[in-house]
């Protein structure tokens, strides 16, 4: 449940519909190529996880099996991943929510930033979601799912997914588009890591974890797969690409031609379950990286600083939110998922290269599954926007240029 929780969220209900616009039909060998490279990177974070079960990921396995400069890289490009996910979370949720109450695109940033204020609030307080509250908003998420796909099926037009092969624009697919939303589909699956991270609260983690990713892997697999199948047959390529890209509400503008009553409104609670879960976590999440990385310097110290009672970094948390407010006034959903896109593979090809340089006797799975997944990850991380990616070369650029300069004041 952790692990569905952690996968099943934005990426499911917003970047199918940008996956399909690129690749048509086969956006479902997309979803597959993706959870296969999706399994490399969990067996390298399990195998981490394993021998140093320390919060932190590739950004403390960057600096204990590289260097610092990896080290440093990770946290940096995590952050910029996840502030980006955040994102296009947030402005999921507010494309769904004003789908549901009929109000147009015009109100999509002011009220995603709202939403990104409130629990930003929350965070502040110091509050948690329980597992308990976990297994519910999965639950949630998953019924509307569910019914979104058996609705569907009946009302399939074959003629939408075929040929299969085709993309938007030139009748044909090519490599440069699968690989494109390849890339896209990764990230709906990055959630894995969290599961590697409980390697201090599971019995057997050598054992558990690593069938607690697969398991994990399979399921968001199918499900994806199912949904995409509807999504494309129900609306067409192009159909569920504009409604993601006007309303970003692309699975209740499908749900809506089912026929079924309330159907469009199952799959607004689904979506805003499972967002609102995203948004909260990544918000939770990044703060604590960047208190982590304070505390190295490897961020300005005071955004490590913690509040009075000692519990919440309260310039962290508010310095994550500045950020993640400034990609939500992009309003453009594409553009964040696909800088989340490149940022989180070069996150994981560092992963991958930690597990790569790990000692024989430390390591559980074939070094060669390391090899894979770093070098499909370094890859695919290029086949994004060339625009987004310029933007991440150079944002890791800065990054690699304020760490050399920590380094310097710190006598490094």
């Amino acid at each position: 449940m952790m692990g569905l929780g952690a996968m099943i969220g934005t990426g499911v209900f917003v970047s199918i519909g940008l996956g399909a616009g690129i690749a048509g039909p086969a956006v479902i060998l997309a979803l597959m190529l993706a959870a296969g490279l999706a399994l490399c990177n969990g067996l390298s974070s399990a195998q981490l996880a394993a021998a140093h079960p320390v919060s932190g990921g590739a950004y403390e396995y960057g600096y204990l099996y590289v260097s610092s400069w990896a080290g440093f890289t990770a946290g940096w490009v995590f952050l910029a991943a996840k502030a980006a996910s955040a994102a296009t979370a947030a402005l999921g949720f507010s494309g769904y929510l004003l789908h549901a109450l009929g109000f147009g695109p015009s109100y999509l940033v002011p009220v995603a930033l709202t939403t990104l204020a409130a629990l930003t609030a929350v965070v502040l307080t110091g509050i948690r979601r329980s597992n308990a509250a976990n297994v519910a908003i999965v639950s949630v998420t998953l019924v509307s799912l569910l019914f979104f796909v058996v609705a569907g099926i009946p009302l399939i037009d074959s003629q939408n997914l075929a040929p299969f092969f085709e993309s938007e624009g030139d009748g044909g697919l090519s490599a440069a588009a699968l690989l494109e939303a390849t890339a896209l589909m990764f990230v709906a699956y990055t959630g894995y890591a969290r599961i590697a991270t409980l390697g201090e609260e599971v019995r057997e983690p050598g054992r558990t974890i690593p069938k607690a990713i697969v398991a994990s892997a399979v399921a968001v697999m199918l499900l994806y797969g199912a949904v995409a199948v509807v999504g494309i047959g129900v609306a067409g390529s192009d159909g569920l690409l504009a409604a993601t890209e006007t309303e970003a509400a692309p699975l209740a503008v499908v749900a809506e031609r089912f026929g079924v009553p309330g159907s469009g409104h199952v799959l607004v609670a689904g979506a805003l379950t499972a967002m609102l879960g995203v948004l909260l976590n990544l918000i939770l999440g990044l703060s604590r990286v960047v208190l982590a990385m304070a505390r190295r310097g490897d961020v300005p110290r005071v955004l490590g600083r913690l509040n009075t009672r000692g519990t919440t970094p309260l310039w962290g948390v508010l310095a994550v939110a500045l950020v993640i407010a400034a990609l939500v006034a992009i309003g453009d959903v594409r553009t964040t998922w696909s800088f989340s896109a490149f940022a989180v593979l070069i996150y994981y090809s560092l992963t991958n290269l930690a597990a790569w340089r790990m000692a024989a006797s430390a390591r559980l799975y074939p070094r060669w599954i390391a090899a894979l997944g770093l070098i499909a990850c370094l890859g695919l991380a290029f086949w994004v926007e060339r625009r987004v990616w310029l933007v991440g070369v150079g944002l890791i650029l800065i990054g690699l240029a304020w760490h050399a300069i920590a380094r310097r004041r710190s006598g490094v």
